[in-house]
């Protein structure tokens, strides 16, 4: 089956609303460029501003108000407000006729999310299939770890793809195929907040990621688990079993600890399940607790395979990994790329509960150090440890547009 197909499986009836917009905003935006050049447009996923994009946008805003950049975000998000306040005149509503017309003029497209765009299906096909020629520019949501398929030029086709780790562009530049001078070492926009540090000794982070079969349930990923019987599912149960286990809870209530556990934005949908938890476990309302927020203040993460655990690192504070269906993940979700868990890891890899329990209480009664031989580990790992990644990402944006500009004349 062809990308292209495989990719209809996928596509709502909202999409097909949507192009009817696109239609009535594309010859709009003729007239729009005309008279707007040089312009970049920001965004995230929908309702959130707290990734790299807002970030970056903050940094170009405070930093150089010369240049025309834009936000765009729903306007009834928890994070609406924190992007109103640096400047109100460039916020753009979501999904609006607004936006179409500001994506498709705009010079520069700048996204922390692949789904960053007015309407992801629709965008991704005018990119892909060349009807849309435009600059894009991928901050990522992290950094990459893994042979990641849908990261592929012939899928993508950004024209600039950041990257925070030597050998994280090493990987990516042999294994996706991109042209030269597409990838940059700029860092991530996102970890110029992590310096001043608010370290809670008595709050841990739990933060499994997503699992496609489970983000996207359909009919062939029952091979996977259960897919529409949630509470039936391997993540459910290694999950819930671990936070409701009664050692676990005792232990926290000696040392007077709590976990606060944040579901992966495509896996929120399952949060009923977990409603339950209560006393020294808190489900986190992802959609007004804000995931940088909480690992500053955090002092712990147990996570599976979430790219967040590079934050968390990056900070200098103990993790450990949780990997119950390691072989399933590997075949179903993310292929194993550069990064191997045992050999570079920041934390100890735990394959079933009883070794997760071990593991966490040795961590807490080490006071939350971060073990010496992991610590050398980050060391190695990371290209920069400051607070300049904005400005190295914007000063590769307006090199390479620049250079550009000047092949031209």
């Amino acid at each position: 089956m062809s990308y292209f197909f495989k990719q209809l499986r996928f596509v709502k009836f909202k999409d097909i609303l949507a192009g009817f917009v696109f239609l009535f905003a594309l010859p709009l935006s003729w007239f729009f460029k005309i008279r707007h050049k040089d312009l970049w447009l920001v965004c995230e996923r929908a309702a959130e501003a707290r990734d790299n994009g807002y970030w970056f946008y903050k940094y170009v805003k405070e930093n150089h108000p010369e240049q025309k950049c834009f936000y765009a975000i729903k306007k009834k998000s928890p994070d609406y407000k924190k992007v109103a306040d640096i400047d109100k005149k460039t916020v753009i509503k979501f999904g609006s006729l607004k936006h179409w017309i500001y994506y498709l003029a705009a010079d520069i497209n700048i996204s922390s999310q692949k789904e960053g765009k007015p309407n992801a299906a629709i965008c991704h096909f005018l990119e892909i299939y060349g009807l849309r020629k435009n600059r894009r520019v991928y901050l990522k949501h992290g950094i990459v770890q893994a042979d990641l398929k849908w990261h592929y030029y012939n899928v993508m086709k950004v024209w600039l793809y950041t990257c925070a780790a030597k050998r994280e562009i090493e990987f990516c530049e042999k294994t996706f195929g991109y042209p030269e001078n597409v990838m940059k070492l700029t860092g991530l926009a996102r970890y110029d907040n992590l310096f001043n540090e608010e370290t809670d000794e008595k709050f841990i982070l739990v933060l499994p990621t997503s699992r496609e079969w489970l983000a996207r349930p359909i009919k062939e990923y029952k091979k996977y688990d259960d897919v529409y019987h949630f509470e039936n599912t391997e993540y459910y149960k290694a999950w819930h079993d671990f936070l409701t286990d009664s050692e676990v809870l005792g232990a926290l209530e000696e040392k007077g600890i709590k976990i606060v556990f944040f579901l992966h934005p495509n896996m929120q949908k399952y949060e009923e399940y977990f409603c339950d938890l209560t006393g020294r476990v808190i489900v986190s309302d992802n959609g007004k607790d804000d995931l940088q927020t909480l690992m500053k203040k955090a002092s712990m993460m147990i996570t599976d395979f979430s790219s967040v655990f590079f934050d968390f690192a990056y900070m200098r504070k103990p993790a450990l990994y949780y990997q119950f269906d390691l072989e399933k993940y590997r075949e179903g979700h993310y292929q194993e790329g550069y990064f191997n868990y045992e050999n570079d890891g920041f934390g100890k890899v735990c394959y079933d509960e009883s070794a997760l329990k071990d593991e966490c209480l040795n961590i807490i009664n080490s006071d939350f150090v971060m073990d010496k031989a992991y610590q050398n580990r980050v060391e190695e790992f990371f290209a920069f440890h400051d607070d300049k990644n904005c400005e190295r990402i914007y000063n590769e944006i307006v090199v390479k547009r620049n250079g550009e500009k000047n092949a031209k004349r």
